[in-house]
Protein backbone atom coordinates (compact mmCIF):
# COMPACT_ATOMS: atom_id res chain seq x y z
CA UNK A 1 0.00 0.00 0.00
CA UNK A 2 1.56 3.31 -1.15
CA UNK A 3 1.69 6.15 1.75
CA UNK A 4 -1.09 8.14 -0.46
CA UNK A 5 -3.27 5.06 -0.03
CA UNK A 6 -2.41 4.95 3.63
CA UNK A 7 -3.34 8.17 4.03
CA UNK A 8 -6.84 8.13 2.25
CA UNK A 9 -7.54 5.19 4.35
CA UNK A 10 -6.86 7.03 7.41
CA UNK A 11 -9.02 10.22 6.49
CA UNK A 12 -12.12 8.13 5.26
CA UNK A 13 -11.88 6.28 8.61
CA UNK A 14 -11.29 9.86 10.87
CA UNK A 15 -13.77 11.48 8.99
CA UNK A 16 -16.54 8.69 9.43
CA UNK A 17 -15.56 9.31 13.10
CA UNK A 18 -16.63 12.54 13.51
CA UNK A 19 -20.44 13.62 13.80
CA UNK A 20 -21.55 15.42 10.72
CA UNK A 21 -21.72 19.24 12.42
CA UNK A 22 -17.75 18.62 12.97
CA UNK A 23 -16.92 17.45 9.38
CA UNK A 24 -18.60 19.80 7.66
CA UNK A 25 -17.07 22.92 9.63
CA UNK A 26 -13.60 21.30 8.79
CA UNK A 27 -14.53 21.07 5.29
CA UNK A 28 -15.54 24.49 4.74
CA UNK A 29 -12.49 25.53 7.05
CA UNK A 30 -10.74 23.65 4.11
CA UNK A 31 -12.09 25.23 1.53
CA UNK A 32 -11.87 28.78 2.83
CA UNK A 33 -7.97 28.22 3.13
CA UNK A 34 -8.16 26.87 -0.90
CA UNK A 35 -9.79 29.64 -1.94
CA UNK A 36 -7.60 32.59 0.10
CA UNK A 37 -4.95 32.22 -2.36
CA UNK A 38 -2.81 30.13 0.36
CA UNK A 39 -2.08 27.13 -2.03
CA UNK A 40 -0.27 29.63 -4.89
CA UNK A 41 2.38 30.58 -1.99
CA UNK A 42 3.44 27.20 -0.79
CA UNK A 43 6.42 25.60 -1.17
CA UNK A 44 5.87 22.56 -3.85
CA UNK A 45 7.83 19.71 -4.08
CA UNK A 46 11.41 20.35 -5.08
CA UNK A 47 11.05 24.03 -3.86
CA UNK A 48 13.77 24.81 -1.23
CA UNK A 49 12.52 26.60 2.15
CA UNK A 50 14.06 29.87 3.15
CA UNK A 51 16.73 29.36 6.13
CA UNK A 52 15.62 29.97 9.24
CA UNK A 53 16.51 29.83 13.29
CA UNK A 54 13.53 29.06 15.33
CA UNK A 55 12.97 27.59 19.26
CA UNK A 56 12.75 23.50 19.33
CA UNK A 57 10.48 22.02 21.88
CA UNK A 58 13.15 22.93 24.67
CA UNK A 59 13.48 26.43 23.84
CA UNK A 60 17.10 26.15 22.15
CA UNK A 61 17.62 27.76 18.88
CA UNK A 62 17.87 25.26 15.83
CA UNK A 63 19.41 26.63 12.40
CA UNK A 64 18.20 24.72 9.33
CA UNK A 65 21.58 25.70 7.47
CA UNK A 66 23.48 24.11 10.41
CA UNK A 67 21.73 20.96 10.10
CA UNK A 68 21.57 21.08 6.63
CA UNK A 69 25.36 20.31 6.70
CA UNK A 70 24.82 17.02 7.64
CA UNK A 71 22.52 16.36 5.62
CA UNK A 72 18.63 16.19 3.83
CA UNK A 73 16.13 18.01 6.69
CA UNK A 74 12.77 17.06 7.63
CA UNK A 75 11.03 19.60 9.31
CA UNK A 76 7.82 19.33 11.45
CA UNK A 77 5.52 21.82 12.96
CA UNK A 78 3.58 20.60 15.92
CA UNK A 79 0.69 23.22 17.48
CA UNK A 80 2.18 22.79 21.09
CA UNK A 81 -0.14 22.65 23.85
CA UNK A 82 -3.65 21.82 23.09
Amino acid sequence: MSLQDKLDEYKVQFESSLPPAALAIMHRATDDLRHSGIMERVLKIGDHAPKFALPNAQEQIVNSAKLLEKGPLVVSFYRGVW
